[in-house]
């Protein structure tokens, strides 16, 4: 059938008669081809830092962690301001993700280092059965058991690819080569096959080796030492080490764009770059605070998105997993409980598009360090103005107790500093809180004082407590459901070593009795390179 456009020229005489039809007939036959790549299924490039902070990218506006290909991103796509993890730990975010559900909608994958449940669908596999090829480099979800309750025999985000290794410029840093391992992914896909892949960096996460930072170019004058931190030259130094890491992760990204250039298939992927959490640091990481669960995040994807847009809408990376599944032309899974963020990718608008604009965020056990190994329950609720947190056992120490550690803080140089000088950021990181927190981010803008008890606000806190009650019965919470107890018994399966209150217990039971400590079970994480 002749498009209309043709059939006028068709009815023209003489020359003009006979180009019309040279060109109708190659409109004809190039048709076709435009139509299938118009409704060709996107490739899907997920990059995952872990344990990156979301002030510490240039396009978020940091001016001493460079991160040129980041920022490519988002120059070249959307830039999510306000992009949020729910549960600010390793694999607890990863379960999100991948599930697309809030975490205390998880049983057991509402706890760090547990088991990943039974009964659950996750997006690698639904595209995979829908004819994507899928593939993971590095870190995916973890750490944790996936094996007994799901019986999965590969990590949940997809079958690895990690033959290349490289040589780091710091001993702390990870030897896989992510790009490299992407480049052999891409090879091995089957011609004109889509492709969803997962590249999870192990960078940031500790240990650092001390003093790479200003061994690899970092000036100790330039960095920006947040307000819940002494301005220190220990804490300096130990920003800088975080930086090198991240900037080093930013390369592969770098990497990743050329190899995707060169296959031609650059401007048909969406390309995804986030974090599991904020960094690796006291009052931070697996903490209920703003940098510990708001996060970096850019999209790019050919002419869909349109460059150089700022997204202000509230995201969750459980949004994730509904967005893959419909630009996949797949249906949202019946499980999932984020909201797509397809809209939000093809309008033309930056800022407010949808106005989303609340965000629930929580934990239950994150790493061991309490009595009977019980957790550090919370759940809040952020607005565009607020950060409100309730603590629903402020008798607890929320990093884990000081016997043992502080547990949930990863160690390092910051962390030893604040319990040796103690006094007010001592307090912040490790010291009980109350049972409300109120954080006004239009002023206190990194949250570090609590206006909860200050009668200013007393009608805000009422407010946004009843408003978080509500979202998380409407979300089936079992902690605000009366069924707390089922979350206080999820199992952690990592060992737990100097964690553990039980290990701790019988050390100090052999010092009593004058024997030698038995050797603490294998920690999840050990000093050193990453693994």
């Amino acid at each position: 059938m002749k498009s209309p456009s043709c059939s006028r020229f068709l009815s023209t005489g003489g020359d003009r008669r006979f180009a019309a039809i040279l060109v109708c007939l190659l409109v004809a036959g190039l048709a076709p081809a435009a139509r299938a790549a118009e409704t060709a299924r996107p490739n899907l490039l997920f990059i995952i830092f872990d344990d990156w902070g979301w002030r510490d990218a240039g396009a978020h506006g940091s001016t001493w962690v460079k991160t040129p290909n980041f920022d490519r991103i988002a120059r070249e796509g959307a830039l999510f301001k306000n992009a949020f993890t729910s549960n600010p730990k390793c694999s607890p975010c990863r379960a999100s993700i991948l599930t697309g559900r809030n975490t205390w909608q998880l049983k057991e994958a509402v706890s760090h280092n547990g088991y990943f449940p039974a009964g659950f669908e996750v997006y690698p596999d639904l595209l995979e059965r829908a004819g994507y090829f899928v593939g993971l480099t590095g870190k995916g979800w973890g750490p944790g058991d996936h094996q007994t309750l799901a019986k999965r025999t590969r990590n949940p985000a997809g079958p690895a690819f990690e033959e290349h290794t490289t040589t780091p410029p710091a001993s702390g840093i990870n030897r896989k080569d992510y790009a490299k391992n992407f480049e052999t992914f891409l090879q091995r896909r089957p011609k004109n096959q889509p492709f969803c892949f997962w590249m999870g960096f192990h960078e940031p996460h500790r240990a650092y080796e001390r003093d790479s930072g200003v061994r690899l170019g970092k000036n100790l004058a330039d960095i920006t030492v947040p307000p819940y931190f002494p301005d220190m030259k220990v804490v300096r130094g130990d920003l800088a080490d975080y930086a090198i890491e991240v900037e080093y992760a930013d390369g592969h990204i770098g990497r990743a764009l050329e190899t995707l250039a060169e296959a031609g298939e650059l401007d048909r992927t969406l390309i995804v770059v986030t974090s599991d959490h904020g960094m690796p640091f006291p009052y931070v990481k697996g903490q209920i605070h703003e940098d510990g669960f708001h996060l970096p995040m850019a999209m790019r994807w050919g002419a869909v998105v349109r460059p150089g847009r700022v997204v202000e809408d509230f995201v969750n990376v459980r949004d994730l997993a509904p967005t893959y599944l419909e630009i996949a032309g797949l249906p949202v899974h019946a499980q999932m409980t984020g909201r797509s963020l397809l809209a939000l990718l093809r309008s033309p608008q930056s800022g407010w598009v949808e106005n989303r604009a609340e965000m629930l965020v929580g934990k239950e056990r994150h790493d061991l360090g309490r009595p009977n190994n019980v957790g550090y329950p919370v759940r809040a609720l952020r607005t565009k103005d607020f950060l409100y947190v309730h603590n629903f056992h402020p008798e607890r120490w929320p990093a884990g107790n000081p016997e043992t550690d502080f547990g949930n803080c990863d160690p390092g140089p910051t962390k030893e500093l604040l319990k040796q000088i103690g006094g007010h950021f001592y307090d912040l990181s490790f010291g009980k809180r109350l049972s409300d927190e109120l954080y006004d981010l239009r002023t206190d803008p990194a949250g570090v004082d609590n206006v909860a008890y200050d009668l200013f606000y007393a009608a805000t806190v009422e407010t946004l407590r009843r408003r978080m009650l509500e979202l998380l019965k409407a979300e089936e919470d079992p902690r605000v459901l009366g069924r707390a107890a089922e979350l206080e018994r999820y199992e952690y399966v990592g060992g737990g070593g100097n964690k553990s209150y039980d290990n701790w217990l019988k050390a100090q039971e052999a010092k009593l009795a004058g024997e030698p400590a038995a050797a603490p079970a294998p920690a999840a994480k050990r000093a050193g390179r990453k693994k």
